[in-house]
């Protein structure tokens, strides 16, 4: 299989946006890059930057939580790779909105046949009771995570693809900005010797982001974080943000509707809400609609919220375009609303609800990457090249069961990049998360967040499943 790596190229040489770096790490005596890793992992413990593990448990009975792992040997974009990426993302969130605005209100793609009805109508993230709602500037992903890969094409250049699109409420923007002041606090000296795009400005961006899409009738509108509490995988995320921006936290029992306007609970008496940047699932944010047994949420607010009294970025029902059996469809959607060709290309993917899709798929298991439709953090797939017989063969009975459940994708050889590991400097697959922020205009903080496979091999980069994050460089001309 060919394979690609971001800092060398296949014939040893060292690519010309590492060649700076690579001369620098060469420089460094056997110990320093270990000593600095120790010092990265107290500060980062220090700080308390830990995610939860859902379903493990300490000898105590309470849930565990980790310190995602990070590696010292940056990720490096070139300035004119990143500027095709930032255009293709752009295109590609523009487009989402227009199809999530459309699905809720003419329809339009439905009724030209390029998306089936029933795809829509029958999934589990459309939310019949946004039909007809009018959202500020027709934005409903107003903070976009895009899940980006590179492989190796024919000629073993390398390619990028969008593997997932994230619209409901996409994490680790707080790793991206951690991981930079860890950077420059570690390695002051690089940050001289390259010119390396901001990304500090990326909680500034976002409280512009959340004020421009306020609803129309306030001119200083107060932003709050809905947070479904310091239980929460990503709660160290929430407070983060939320502190960054200069806003309150909140959860749902702090909040109340009067009037179908938001208030907050504060110690001089309620607050009118305009804007709730909600870090909480839609089935969770109302029990008056719906689950009635939530108390992470508020009761009365989709009635504040359907009178455009306050507004919830993400958009409810936005979940309706990242789910894994529209993704094969977003290629379409850009021609279809922007009358363009797509910039980035998706992995190719077949339907398994399709019987010629399911026959390919069942016949070629071994090869396939089979993923619930529904699923997220690693969990509910198939990698089939490093599965035993018995995985592909339950994999087998369930999408003989439940075809329209999965989707599947050829295994691609993801990227590779140096990585600091116990054995030294060893190459590891990597994927990049950009974070695509839309108010009343597009923008992309530059890079993402790159996560790592630490695993050797492994192609699962997930921090649930025992992934490690990597600050990530865009070299400015």
């Amino acid at each position: 299989m060919l394979k690609f790596d971001e800092m060398y190229a296949a014939d040893g040489s060292v690519r010309a946006q590492y060649r700076a770096y690579a001369e620098w790490l060469s420089r460094q005596p056997g110990d320093t890059m270990a000593k600095q890793r120790e010092e990265a992992e107290v500060i980062f413990r220090r700080v308390g930057i830990t995610f939860a593990v859902y379903g493990e448990k300490d000898e105590d009975g309470a849930g565990t939580e980790r310190l995602i792992p990070f590696d010292l040997i940056p990720r490096v974009i070139p300035a004119h790779e990143w500027a095709s990426m930032e255009k293709g993302l752009a295109q590609r969130v523009t487009a989402l909105n227009r199809f999530i605005h459309d699905v809720y209100h003419d329809q339009e793609i439905l009724k030209a046949g390029v998306i089936p009805r029933d795809q829509i109508e029958n999934n589990a993230q459309f939310r019949p009771e946004m039909v007809g709602v009018n959202v500020p500037n027709q934005i409903y992903s107003n903070i976009s995570g895009i899940d980006i890969v590179r492989a190796p094409d024919s000629a073993g250049n390398g390619e990028y693809y969008v593997l997932e699109d994230n619209l409901r409420v996409p994490s680790g923007v707080s790793y991206m900005l951690e991981n930079r002041k860890m950077m420059m606090r570690l390695f002051p000296e690089l940050f001289s010797a390259h010119r390396v795009a901001p990304v500090a400005h990326y909680p500034d961006w976002l409280l512009e982001t959340l004020r421009e899409s306020s609803p129309a009738t306030t001119a200083e509108p107060t932003v709050v974080v809905l947070t479904p509490g310091m239980y929460n995988s990503a709660y160290f995320e929430h407070a983060f943000l939320a502190q960054q921006m200069g806003v309150q936290l909140v959860e749902g029992q702090d909040l109340l509707v009067k009037d179908n306007f938001v208030y907050m609970r504060t110690t001089r008496g309620l607050k009118r809400v305009d804007v709730i940047y909600r870090r909480v699932d839609d089935d969770f944010l109302d029990p008056a609609v719906f689950r009635p047994d939530s108390t992470l949420g508020c009761r009365g607010l989709m009635e504040a919220y359907r009178a455009g009294h306050v507004t919830i970025c993400n958009a409810v029902g936005t979940g309706v375009a990242d789910d894994k059996s529209i993704y094969p469809y977003v290629p379409q959607m850009i021609e279809f609303y922007l009358g363009e060709k797509p910039i980035l290309n998706n992995v190719p993917t077949y339907m398994c609800r399709k019987p010629e899709d399911l026959a390919y798929t069942l016949a070629n298991l071994k090869d396939l990457v089979v993923k619930e439709v529904h699923g997220a953090g690693g969990y509910g797939m198939l990698v089939g090249p490093a599965a035993t017989k018995a995985e592909i063969e339950t994999f087998r009975r369930l999408l003989t069961e439940h075809p329209e459940r999965y989707i599947a994708q050829p295994t691609l050889s993801l990227s590779s990049c140096p990585t600091f590991v116990d054995s030294g400097v060893a190459p590891r697959h990597i994927d990049l998360r950009p974070y695509v922020l839309c108010g009343k205009s597009v923008k992309t903080v530059p890079g993402g967040l790159t996560r790592v496979a630490l695993k050797e091999g492994s192609l699962v980069v997930n921090s649930s499943q025992g992934g490690g994050t990597k600050d990530t460089w865009v070299l400015e001309k």
